[in-house]
């Protein structure tokens, strides 16, 4: 890890902590838990939040679901762990962290000859997330379950990106990411030079809400897992203090935990 990671995070619009942050046992329990939501197996009663995915569908589908952990308690440990509030306080100098959405994802492994369409297109997260005010504070730490080598699909990041402002350009669903890329374009002065996240089962990538990412298809073999866990400081208060949407939950500590400091 580098030296000092709040100046990498300030520089970049992101980290790469390519040692295991969270402890191998919980990672397999929350890919149990992983498991067997995709089965429709709900260990507390209380299934996920409405999503892009359900049990049943395609399995050459990617698998997004929506606040996975209100349906499995190893996943909540997993979001909710420590160490990811710690470094998200480390990187953002902030007094307090909480978890206020997470996703499950799951991206299908693409066989040779097959038209792939779990390709996450070039977009900042920021550009879905008006529900909170312009100067909020956001972040998210995307927890890799399996081990999401070159050949997995990983994530990419556009160094520096987070300092273009917030451009409106991109699409998650896109499927074409060159013609994305051509779309977005880098500023006038800037340029656009990609960063993959290769994660262990374990590892975590930061990435502030502004920076551009993308992902390709997956052609190791194996389902590529992970939890994208959206982050706010206490720098970060919903649009004009209404609770809607994507903050619906935020004073809910048993859906949305606190990971470091005190809620005010």
């Amino acid at each position: 890890m580098p030296a000092n990671l709040r100046d990498d995070y300030d520089r970049d619009g992101f980290i790469i902590h390519d040692a295991p942050l969270i402890e191998r046992d919980l990672v397999d329990r929350a890919s149990e838990g992983m498991d067997a939501l995709r089965r429709g197996e709900y260990e507390t009663g209380v299934p996920p939040q409405s999503s892009y995915w359900n049990p049943g569908d395609p399995a050459d589908k990617l698998c997004k679901i929506e606040l996975p952990q209100l349906a499995s308690r190893a996943i909540m440990e997993l979001v909710s762990h420590s160490d990811i509030g710690r470094v998200a306080a480390e990187i953002t100098g902030a007094d307090m962290v909480q978890v206020w959405w997470v996703q499950l994802l799951g991206k299908p492994a693409t066989t040779p000859g097959q038209e792939a369409a779990t390709r996450v297109g070039w977009h900042q997260d920021r550009q879905y997330w008006g529900a909170w005010e312009a100067d909020a504070q956001l972040l998210t730490a995307w927890v890799a379950v399996s081990d999401v080598a070159a050949d997995a699909g990983p994530m990419r990041f556009v160094d520096g990106s987070h300092r273009w402002g917030l451009l409106d350009r991109g699409d998650f669903y896109g499927q074409d990411n060159d013609a994305l890329k051509d779309e977005i374009g880098a500023p006038d002065g800037e340029t656009w030079a990609e960063t993959p996240a290769i994660l262990p089962p374990g590892g975590v990538s930061f990435h502030d809400c502004q920076t551009f990412h993308a992902s390709g298809s997956n052609h190791s073999g194996e389902m590529r897992r992970s939890f994208a866990i959206h982050l706010r400081t206490n720098r970060a208060e919903p649009k004009d203090g209404k609770r809607q949407g994507l903050t619906q939950f935020i004073d809910d500590e048993s859906r949305c935990p606190v990971i470091f400091g005190a809620l005010s």
